[in-house]
């Protein structure tokens, strides 16, 4: 039998099949500068220009908010720049009791538990609540983030897919189980890449029914839905009904880290038993600090929610106009569908090399194939020029690549 060895060699073939499907993840080299977002500079091959981000999960700009910034700063000269260890090893800052005190009251909940990130709050928290509930099974939605998918799977407890935001076969899977065992029912409000939302009260509904835990994530809503931000569930009166919300600190409110809110017992437990909290360095006091106030800012400012709201609907009445074909929804995503990977990443390096724009494709395995799309956030700090250049750049590259155009509506 002859040894392998060649373990470089396999890793490079898989990269160049990866390239020639056009699957493959180039970085961009960025520089985000301070007040200029949506502005950053992009190096390349020794060259510094200036490009504008249309991708950003930043939905707000709150990154660059001078509230968020002056806390940071503020909490940077105080304390220095790290935690100093683990939460249960001196890594517990007043920062962090802050930040969990302003989560768990915009969720409406008795306490918050801080992660380093939003992947690792839900993998930590799904792994440690359905590993240790007692035969427990987890129904999950079929569109879950990878960060759920991978939660589930440590746990090693059965889990059941639901077709997504299928009501019907979430009750029939439900109805199928033993009425003694404990069961969570896991979802989103508002799924990343199509942008669709959650029939979130019928879920509930549907769960109660069946003794369920209803365990939402909405890390691509908080900060944008609701009176305070405080997602879908609080913008439809639902966050009562919801046992576990999960959310990020690293999109909306521009900085980064995860959490969940839930019950005073549910959280503790999480905390006592959740491998992904306790032998992890706490965020630095300045990230909490930061988040703390962009928390705080959103609570109370409805400006850049609304802002937001009609820069989107901006872009989209442009490319309703030209015929870009785009997936409809309810959310602020706006997936302009492309069904072809190496059209989809030539369109991105085109307006990354002749128009200053970046979007970065989303191809397999993020989305299924033929779904390809360019994944459009608008946000407030777009200005009408931005906007103007974007779409003429995007009707262009329609025409070159040959693709198909949505019937345009009559004026």
């Amino acid at each position: 039998m002859t040894q392998f060895n060649d373990y470089d060699g396999f890793f490079r073939a898989e990269l160049d099949a990866l390239k020639e499907e056009g699957n493959y993840r180039w970085f961009k080299d960025l520089e985000r500068r301070r007040g200029a977002f949506p502005r950053a500079i992009n190096r390349q091959e020794g060259e510094e220009r200036e490009i504008t981000v249309w991708c950003s999960n930043d939905y707000l700009g709150m990154g660059q908010h001078p509230d968020v910034l002056a806390a940071m700063h503020a909490a940077l000269d105080k304390t220095g720049a790290g935690a100093g260890g683990t939460r249960n090893i001196s890594g517990t800052t007043h920062a962090h009791v802050e930040l969990e005190a302003e989560l768990a009251d915009l969720h409406g909940k008795e306490a918050a538990l801080l992660f380093t990130s939003g992947y690792v709050s839900n993998w930590a928290a799904l792994g440690t609540l359905a590993s240790r509930l007692p035969g427990c099974v987890v129904l999950s939605d079929a569109g879950n983030h990878a960060s759920m998918i991978e939660g589930i799977r440590h746990s090693r407890a059965q889990k059941l897919i639901w077709k997504h935001n299928d009501l019907e076969d979430l009750e029939a899977k439900l109805a199928a189980l033993p009425a003694d065992c404990p069961k969570i029912v896991a979802f989103e409000s508002v799924y990343s890449m199509d942008g669709d939302i959650a029939p979130i009260e019928a879920i509930c509904d549907i769960a109660d029914r069946y003794g369920a835990m209803t365990y939402l994530d909405e890390v691509h809503a908080v900060g944008l839905y609701g009176p305070r931000g405080g997602g879908i569930a609080e913008r439809e009166g639902l966050m009562d009904r919801l046992m576990v919300i999960e959310g990020t600190l690293g999109k909306a409110f521009g900085v980064m880290g995860g959490y969940i809110t839930g019950s005073a017992a549910l959280v503790d437990f999480a905390r006592s038993f959740a491998s992904g909290f306790i032998f992890t360095t706490a965020l630095p006091p300045a990230v909490a600090a930061g988040a703390c106030a962009a928390v705080r800012h959103l609570k109370h400012s409805q400006t850049e929610r609304a802002a937001h709201q009609d820069r989107v609907a901006e872009v989209r009445a442009r490319l309703d106009a030209l015929g870009i074909p785009y997936l409809e929804n309810d959310s602020h995503i706006i997936p302009v569908m492309v069904g072809d990977p190496v059209k989809c990443r030539f369109i991105s390096d085109q307006l990354m090399a002749n128009h200053g724009i970046y979007i970065q494709p989303i191809n397999y395995p993020t989305v299924p194939k033929g779904t390809e799309r360019l994944r459009i956030t608008p946000s407030p700090v777009h200005s009408a020029g931005d906007v103007d250049r974007l779409v003429e750049a995007l009707g262009d590259l329609w025409s070159q690549c040959q693709l198909a155009r949505q019937p345009i509506a009559a004026q």
